[in-house]
This record gives structure tokens, sequence and C-alpha cells, in this order.
């Protein structure tokens, strides 16, 4: 009967949230420097993806609102969500991982990796010879490279340990922000470019960025989802989960290759967003309990509506100026997570 319970009240909870993002979704349309009205935005969006304007006669919408929603806002609300979703439910899964309530999704020195790899892109102006996606491919390639290099330090004769991971991940995080940091001071005409990418942001997003890291993104998250039993095994220790017919290395690393994949494929097209995947797991688990099983799809939901809401604000709360998503994130993500600490430490795991 308690499961039963329980369960529905998963579902409320996970249906009510994914239903309230779309809402926040929808509504951050109609926000921005240029007024647009609810019911236009609604129009443009419904023309547009179902095809109707040819088949009824919806009203003529200004060619410069239609530019807006469609080509400006609604890409980067997407890309936006997606992003959100990835590092929140990445950081959960890391956290039910190494059983570290301070784990996030660089802990692999993923951020330092895609840093450096953006860095070394723009510094040397590779979009003069690759083009638009000199960056991004840079960085994605930086962020894999790192989780690889930090894999390979912490494989044990016994397999994989996630402490010697932990801590391979903090070295090689400094040794690539000192890499970075050395090649901002030689290049000093991209700095400004550089620490711009660093913090984090979706100013530039086009449906090129969606179609190429929205599927990568979505596809990471469903498959980390099939592990959660296993990572409710693991929660109880690994002679549990082992008793319990798991093979911990082949999950660990199938584990480790998705979640950094993920990662990656988010901080390519956003750059180094904190505290999301730190804050958000935190949060859910305090509402749904610790069971992945729940805990993944709905630190995902919460994810995706809170890097909306803060990319909405960073955009418009100085425009014409925008500020770095980054920024918002960590200004109100420490003195929250601070709070959380304070209040509910006896229920972190």
């Amino acid at each position: 009967m308690e499961y039963r319970e329980r369960k529905t009240r998963w579902k409320l909870i996970f249906f009510g949230s994914l239903s309230g993002t779309i809402l926040v979704m929808l509504l951050c349309l109609t926000i921005g420097a240029v007024d647009i009205s609810v019911g236009e935005t609604f129009g443009i969006v419904v023309s547009k993806i179902l095809k109707l304007g040819s088949y009824f006669n919806f009203p003529q919408y200004p060619a410069s609102h239609e530019v807006i929603i469609w080509q400006v806002r609604l890409p980067r609300i997407i890309l936006a969500s997606a992003v959100g979703a990835a590092l929140a439910a990445v950081g959960g899964v890391f956290q039910g991982l190494f059983k570290n309530p301070m784990a996030d999704p660089y802990v692999l020195g993923i951020s330092a990796g895609a840093s450096l790899g953006a860095a070394s892109a723009i510094a040397f102006q590779l979009q003069s010879v690759i083009g638009f996606f000199a960056v991004p491919a840079a960085a994605f390639a930086g962020a894999l490279a790192s989780t690889f290099t930090v894999y390979c330090l912490g494989k044990v004769r016994t397999g994989v340990s996630v402490y010697t991971l932990l801590l391979a991940g903090v070295a090689l995080s400094a040794f690539f922000s000192a890499i970075t940091s050395f090649i901002i001071v030689l290049h000093s005409r991209e700095t400004h470019q550089i620490v711009f990418w660093m913090m984090g942001g979706f100013s530039g997003t086009t449906w090129l960025h969606v179609k190429t890291a929205v599927p990568v993104i979505c596809g990471g998250i469903l498959l980390l989802y099939c592990f959660a039993r296993e990572l409710n095994a693991m929660l109880f220790g690994d002679n549990t989960a082992r008793h319990l017919g798991i093979d911990l290395n082949r999950v660990k690393k199938a584990i480790l290759i998705l979640a950094a994949m993920t990662t990656a494929a988010a901080v390519a097209v956003s750059g180094t967003i904190g505290f999301v995947g730190l804050i958000i797991p935190h949060m859910v688990r305090l509402m749904v309990g610790p069971d992945h099983r729940i805990l993944l799809p709905a630190a995902a939901v919460f994810g995706a509506a809170f890097m909306v809401l803060t990319d909405t604000v960073a955009r418009t709360i100085l425009a014409p100026a925008e500020i770095p998503v980054g920024v918002l994130t960590a200004f109100f993500g420490g003195p929250f997570f601070i709070y959380l600490l304070r209040k509910k430490k006896s229920e972190f795991i």
C-alpha cells in the first residue's frame, strides 16, 4: 500500500513538474527586449510547427516577430532546457555513483577539458579554418579527452575506483586550468571571448546547435535512466550490489561513458555553467527521496525549468546587454546551497 501511494505521489510530482516546465518555456518565449504577446507567440509557434498557415487563415504576424520567436528565442530556450536537464540528471547520477553529495557533472575534469579545448580553438582562430562549429567541437573533444585520461588514471587492478577517479579529476582539472590560463596570457586579444565562453551562456544559439546537441543529450539521459536500479543497489554498498548480481565494473564503466558524453555535449554548446548539477538533484531528492527511478527524470525536468528561467533573466535583466548564465547560477546557487547544507544536512546521502 505504501509503495502504491509513493508511486502515485511520484507520478504527480513528475507530471506536474513536466507540465510546469512546458508552461515556463512557453511563457519565457514571450519575454524579451521586444514585447510580443502570448497569443501572438503561440500563433507563430503553432503555425510554424504544424505548417498550418497554408490551410487556415492565421493572422499575418510581423516578419520581425516571427524571426525573433522562431529563429532567436525558441532554439535558445530548447537548448537551455536540454542543457539544464543534462547537468541535473548527470549530477544526480554522479552523486549516487560516488556516494558523495558534492559530486557534480564536472567532477571528472570535464569542464576543465572543455574549457581547454574551447580556449585553444579561440586562441588559434580555428573558426576561420574549420568553421562555425570549431569551438563546440574542440570543447567536446577536450571534455572527452579529460574523461578518458581520468578513467585511465582511476582504473586499478580490481576495476574502477571511484575515489581514485575523484582525486584524478581534481588533479587533472587543476592542470588543465593552468594550461588554459597560460593560453589566455599568451593570446591576450582573445581573452574576452575565451572568458565569456567559460562563464557559460546561450547567446548566438541557432537551430543547428539544437539539432546537433539535443539528440545526444536526450539519448544520454534516457540511457542513464536505464541504470537507475543499479544505482539504487550501489547506494547500499558495492558488496550488496554484487550479491544482487550486478557487474559493478561493467556498470560503472557504462555510466561514466554515458555521463561524460552527455555532459560533454551540453558543455560544448553552453560553456561552463556551475551549480545546476549540484543543487537541483539535492532539491529533488528532498522531495522524492533517493530512488533514482524517480530522482533522475524529476531532476532532468526541474533542471530544464531552472535553466530556462535563469537564461531568461540573464538576457532580459540588463537588456540589451546580457549576463552570462554561469554568473547567475553561481550568484544564486552558492548561497542557496549553503542554506540547504545548514537546513537539511542530515538528509543528504
